[in-house]
């Protein structure tokens, strides 16, 4: 599966215990998301778009309105990295 450099880099801190928290909007469309990491830092290479096709590969999921996670098909998918600190 093609998986750009910016989708990497969001699975990876999913991976790390990083979550995905979002806002509806009055119709329940997601209207806003934040991308955190384990330590509570923000990612800001996480936008709308990259979420959605994140979600349509169905590499990342939430359960009973949950903050969106990574799957085990995203897990397998993602190439390993060195935590860069």
């Amino acid at each position: 599966m093609n998986i750009s450099k910016h989708e990497q880099r969001v699975l990876h801190i999913l991976a790390l215990g990083g979550e995905i928290q979002y806002l509806r909007y009055d119709n329940k469309k997601i209207k806003e998301i934040m991308c955190y990491t384990r330590e509570g830092h923000i990612l800001s290479d996480c936008t709308i778009e990259l979420f959605k096709r994140l979600k349509t590969k169905k590499l990342i999921s939430s359960k009973q309105s949950t903050p969106y996670r990574i799957t085990r098909l995203g897990a397998a998918s993602v190439r390993s990295q060195m935590v860069q600190r």
